[in-house]
């Protein structure tokens, strides 16, 4: 089973709706945002997507916090130059934990960010032992931390960071083989058995996907998993702060023209990758140039 949560915290409740249709830039350090970006897509056929991968800066959680704010803003300013964005997607839980009051401070437009979905996943537990799949980076900021201190309640929550899956769902996007074992043992410190008082065994039943490139592997999780488990993908419920900030669809709203993708290297853009793209409407490929060191 799957579940999804209303994302967006820190943003106004209300916001201007736009009557045109929009452009949306989806912003990630790799292709994770795809899942978020095939999401947006259904609530907005009509707008026009750009979606932005800093896959020099791949992967973000090896920056400082310093370096990684410093980093986004620096992409953002020539990203939002250059496409005129009306909205901002941060699809990417390690960048939306550290950078998104900077982005909201600079620029006038709204940003929506991913966080780790602790408070729904501790709120739906049964067994109240819930699991957080993250990056190493997502688990060690201070925000993932205070998000279980407020919402995790009665739950015992465990912090998995995943050095291997981002990675790995990027190859698994670019056509490459991604073996069992190394997903099996990726996601197996989220799956944990605790003794209660009466004696009887209370195992996890909600792991969070904080990292928005474990969805790409998310059917693979689920054959892999030692038992069933309630896996909180954030895309649907980002789709829905999108379109709460600058309204829905109109009525009988013609498709957008594809739009395109920009990479900040471009290395790992592959024949398959690009085939992955043009069939999320994203056919147009481009590199923006801008090495780590800029």
């Amino acid at each position: 089973m799957r579940y999804d949560l209303l994302a967006g915290a820190g943003m106004p409740a209300h916001a201007p709706v736009l009557m045109r249709a929009p452009t949306i830039l989806v912003f990630d350090s790799g292709v994770g945002g795809l899942t978020v970006h095939a999401e947006i897509a259904k609530a907005r056929p009509d707008a026009r997507f750009i979606y932005a991968a800093d896959d020099a800066a791949f992967p973000y959680g090896r920056l400082s916090e310093d370096a990684l704010r410093a980093r986004v803003v620096r992409v953002m300013e020539r990203l939002v130059e250059r496409f005129q964005p009306d909205a901002v997607v941060i699809a990417c839980n390690t960048a939306s934990t550290v950078v998104l009051a900077a982005l909201r401070a600079r620029f006038s437009i709204p940003f929506i960010g991913t966080v780790p979905a602790i408070k729904p996943a501790c709120a739906m537990s049964r067994s109240k032992v819930v699991a957080v799949l993250a990056t190493p980076g997502t688990v060690a900021r201070d925000y993932t931390r205070d998000l279980i201190e407020q919402y995790a309640q009665d739950c015992d929550v465990a912090l998995v960071g995943s050095t291997r899956l981002a990675a790995l769902a990027e190859a698994h996007l670019r056509g490459e083989a991604v073996d069992d074992d190394a997903l099996r043992a990726e996601i197996a410190p989220c799956f944990i058995e605790r003794a209660r008082s009466d004696g009887t065994i209370a195992r996890t039943d909600v792991v969070t996907l904080s990292c928005t490139h474990y969805p790409l592997l998310l059917p693979r999780f689920e054959a892999l998993a030692p038992w069933p488990v309630t896996w909180i993908d954030p895309a649907p419920a980002i789709a829905r702060r999108v379109t709460q900030l600058i309204g829905p669809a109109p009525d009988h709203a013609p498709a957008a023209a594809a739009a395109g993708a920009v990479f900040t290297s471009g290395a790992g853009v592959t024949p398959a990758l690009e085939r992955a793209l043009a069939a999320r409407g994203l056919g147009d490929v481009e590199i923006e140039a801008m090495a780590l060191a800029e």
